[in-house]
């Protein structure tokens, strides 16, 4: 490496960073010595500008007036990423309103990386590093890993992707992954959101060196395009890569470089990285093709890249469809498609969130005349179990009485005319004399 070559810092990065789902908590990347580089330009390391065939792609193009929006910690001020960065905000609380101050005290580096292998600018020196894509724009949304900030990560995504196709964005980067395959509800409209205006989001695998043993979300979303990681040879990266079935393509993982905010290069490996470098492809084919919209950008990524040695299943769960090849992605003649070849998040939402409404009646022009109900009876007042009221008087206590009282006199008539009679008897009766 020349004397004029800026220095370049070591550092093993566990790229696409591990959220507890329950917490949104971040595991912090693994920092560690590796090997120095061989002696080198800055920009003879970046092998993946030939081996993905990205050099030849810029004959046709260099991702002129494409936006990439760099959901992350924030992109720094330097003087390669400085020019690119053309908006951002902050979703996180923690960070500055325009994105640009790096949030997290271990992950403050990680948005200027990711930013850096997307859109890097050429400064003219072959000792300088360069994006993939790098007269592409940037928009710099910072948001807040773990105890970065005290705003759920789940509603700092959902803004992010809003405010992110609101200014303009046409392809989005996410470098980090949940752990798990399910994602917040809120995210199905901000996905959506995205899709509905035609941008592409493009999602790394996450790491097994991190924890990550399979793909979440938001790689597990139908719709966006994930992105697995290959060391230099092209073989599936063991630490810094995952396997699953919704995986995409494949682009490098390992030995990557990335500009921090201080201006330092790192050497540095994850998908986090290989994410950028695919959304930088993506940049490319949305600058020669303006007129393909995101499902048929997704497919000429998918479509045109190099099937893996010895990979007998496309797509495979370790390498997707294949390694990305940006000139192949850029120049090839790709039948359109109806439709995203990587899922449809709406059909999912119907089948899996929420049942679709019926039919609702149609309401009537008059209002339907109802009769109205008969009057109801008197009420009738509390009466004493005691006391008799009116109606037993009339109709029965008195004309009890009426034929009772006759009846007792003339019972007692009768009673006293027997006694009268026996009396009588008794007295005209002789008495036998005894002798």
């Amino acid at each position: 490496m020349s004397r004029g070559t800026r220095r370049v810092l070591t550092a093993a990065v566990a790229g696409a960073f591990a959220l507890l789902a329950c917490t949104g908590a971040a595991f912090a990347p693994a920092i560690e010595p590796v090997p120095e580089p061989t002696p080198q330009t800055m920009r003879a390391h970046e092998y993946w500008l030939q081996d993905l065939h990205i050099d030849q792609a810029w004959t046709v193009t260099r991702g002129e007036g494409v936006r990439i929006a760099v959901i992350d910690t924030g992109v720094g001020r330097t003087p390669q990423l400085d020019p690119a960065v053309v908006g951002g905000t902050d979703v996180s609380g923690a960070g500055t309103p325009d994105g640009r101050t790096p949030v997290g005290a271990v992950d403050a580096n990680h948005g200027s990386w990711v930013a850096s292998l997307a859109a890097a600018r050429d400064n003219g020196d072959d000792d300088a590093m360069i994006g993939v894509a790098p007269k592409a724009d940037v928009l710099s949304i910072s948001v807040g890993f773990g105890t970065a900030s005290q705003i759920p990560f789940s509603e700092q995504v959902a803004k992010a992707m809003r405010w992110a196709v609101d200014n303009g964005a046409d392809v989005i980067n996410l470098s980090f992954t949940t752990n798990t395959l399910d994602w917040d509800t809120s995210w199905d409209d901000a996905f959506l959101y995205a899709f509905d205006h035609d941008v592409v989001v493009v999602v790394a695998a996450g790491n097994r060196g991190s924890g990550t043993s399979k793909v979440g979300a938001p790689a597990t979303i139908p719709g966006v395009l994930t992105v697995a990681g290959v060391d230099p040879q092209g073989r599936a990266s063991i630490e810094a890569s995952t396997q699953g079935i919704t995986i995409g393509v494949s682009a490098p993982s390992e030995d990557l470089l990335g500009i921090s905010p201080d201006g330092e290069v790192y050497v540095w490996k994850g998908t986090s990285g290989a994410a950028p470098i695919v959304s930088g492809i993506v940049a490319l084919v949305r600058a020669a093709h303006p007129g393909l919209d995101a499902a048929d950008v997704i497919e000429r990524i998918i479509k045109t890249a190099d099937p893996a040695p010895g990979v007998t299943q496309v797509p495979s769960p370790l390498y997707g469809y294949g390694i990305v090849d940006a000139a192949a992605a850029v120049s090839a003649d790709v039948p359109r498609v109806a439709a995203n070849p990587m899922g449809d998040l709406r059909e999912w939402v119907r089948l899996y969130r929420r049942a679709p409404a019926g039919p609702q009646p149609t309401p009537t022009e008059n209002a339907v005349q109802v009769p109205p109900l008969p009057r109801a009876d008197a009420v009738t007042p509390p009466v004493s179990v005691v006391l008799p009221d009116r109606e037993r008087l009339l109709y029965g206590t008195l004309p009890l009485l009426a034929v009772t009282l006759p009846a007792i006199l003339v019972g007692l008539g009768v009673t006293a005319a027997a006694r009268r009679i026996r009396s009588a008897r008794a007295t005209r009766t002789p008495r036998r004399q005894h002798p």
